[in-house]
């Protein structure tokens, strides 16, 4: 049995018990799930609509039999704390986590509610669980191993360009795990005999300007690091990268929005079967986390 088997069953199992209890004369309860995310609601649209088709799965149709409160933070990652605490004071029964920018605020806001995480790429690194086989605490999920995936990513780019020597890698120092996975990167590339030029990119007007220092700096390709800024408008990045003449690699719904390749996850895929969890889901002890992979390559566009 796959993986996504595994943990829709495991759904299944949780799901049940929150609308059936043990005492047969109360009332089943319709299960209350929290979704936080530092993305806008557009940009969420194909995870969200993932998320409700893997919940339809196992036979839970929004509005009918199951409630999904959405909080969107719209980019600006100083709204998710409050985001969170409004969860908690909904009473949700879980809280799914679209990112790490996401899962920290709402670990502060509550010890007790599950929060499952979508995707992370480093939740121990992080500081998020204690291992990946044994999480603790409330939180459990999925697991991108965003920083093992950087080596891949630049010999694929030294694959496409045989004479890169410096590749620009865009991040975002405020997201958690931006700092290992930027650490593993320059790791790659020291290995490969490149150079790196680390950019921030912490809003929409940095964008624009990223590409034209990486243009500057004499950068053969460009790199980007999970950054849930750059989500939102990766149709713009993939547009920047083409004016600027720059092969990028992206996560895959940057190649759907047009980009020229990508290796890791397809973050929808994280979505639409839901993390694992657990009927007995306690401080003391909670599910394994999944590391994904179901990684791919791919292109749709040339530069």
């Amino acid at each position: 049995m796959n993986t996504k088997k595994l943990i829709g069953l495991a759904l299944v199992a949780m799901l049940f018990a929150l609308c059936h209890p043990v005492e047969a004369q109360q009332p089943k309860k319709v299960p209350r799930i929290g979704y936080l995310t530092a993305a806008s609601a557009s940009a969420m649209v194909p995870r969200a609509n993932a998320f409700r088709q893997g919940l339809r799965e196992l036979g839970y149709v929004e509005g009918k039999n199951i409630v999904i409160e959405y909080q969107y933070a719209d980019g600006k990652l100083d709204r998710l704390p409050a985001l969170a605490a409004e969860l908690v004071r909904l009473n949700v029964d879980i809280i799914v986590s679209g990112g790490p920018a996401a899962t920290r605020p709402a670990r502060e806001a509550t010890s007790t509610i599950p929060i499952i995480m979508a995707q992370d790429g480093d939740p121990v690194g992080n500081g998020f669980v204690a291992s990946l086989a044994q999480p603790g605490g409330n939180i459990t999920g999925l697991s991108t191993v965003a920083p093992e995936m950087s080596g891949k990513r630049l010999e694929l780019l030294k694959e496409i360009i045989p004479k890169l020597l410096r590749v620009a890698v865009f991040g975002n120092s405020s997201d958690p795990g931006n700092a290992r996975v930027l650490k593993e990167t320059e790791l790659a590339a020291a290995a490969f005999g490149l150079k790196v030029q680390y950019l921030e990119v912490v809003s929409l007007a940095d964008i624009e300007t990223a590409f034209r220092l990486a243009s500057k700096g004499r950068a053969d390709a460009v790199l980007l690091l999970p950054n849930p800024i750059l989500t939102p408008h990766r149709a713009l990045v993939a547009d920047l990268a083409v004016k600027s003449k720059l092969p990028v690699i992206y996560d895959t719904q940057y190649v759907e929005a047009g980009g020229l390749m990508t290796y890791g996850v397809n973050l929808p895929d994280l979505d639409v079967a839901p993390p694992p969890t657990s009927t007995k889901f306690s401080k003391v002890r909670s599910p394994p986390i999944y590391p994904w992979s179901n990684r791919r390559s791919s292109s749709s566009s040339s530069i």
